[in-house]
This record gives C-alpha cells, sequence and structure tokens, in this order.
C-alpha cells in the first residue's frame, strides 16, 4: 500500500465543517479538522473541473 488511497466517497464541504464543528466543541485538537477541509476544498475544485 501507498498510504494514500483514493476513496470511493470523497469528503463534501458539509462534512467538513460537521467535523470541524464536532472537535471545537470537544475542544479536541487532532489537526483532521483541516485536513478534513483541505480534502474538501480538493474534491470541490477537482469536481469544478
Amino acid at each position: 500500500m501507498s498510504g494514500v488511497e483514493k476513496t470511493s466517497n470523497p469528503i463534501t464541504k458539509d462534512a467538513a465543517a460537521r467535523i470541524q464543528s464536532n472537535e471545537a466543541k470537544n475542544g479536541k485538537d487532532t489537526c483532521f479538522d483541516s485536513r478534513a477541509q483541505a480534502a474538501a476544498d480538493k474534491n470541490a475544485n477537482e469536481a469544478a473541473k
């Protein structure tokens, strides 16, 4: 495995927002929220092409 695999269910902007909100409410700082937002932005840009 290469470590990074394409997923058949790309993350959406709405999903990223839910992740960010949940981590903020729970006081967690896993940095996953920023990675989720970046992935959602990338997926939105690719879909717009």
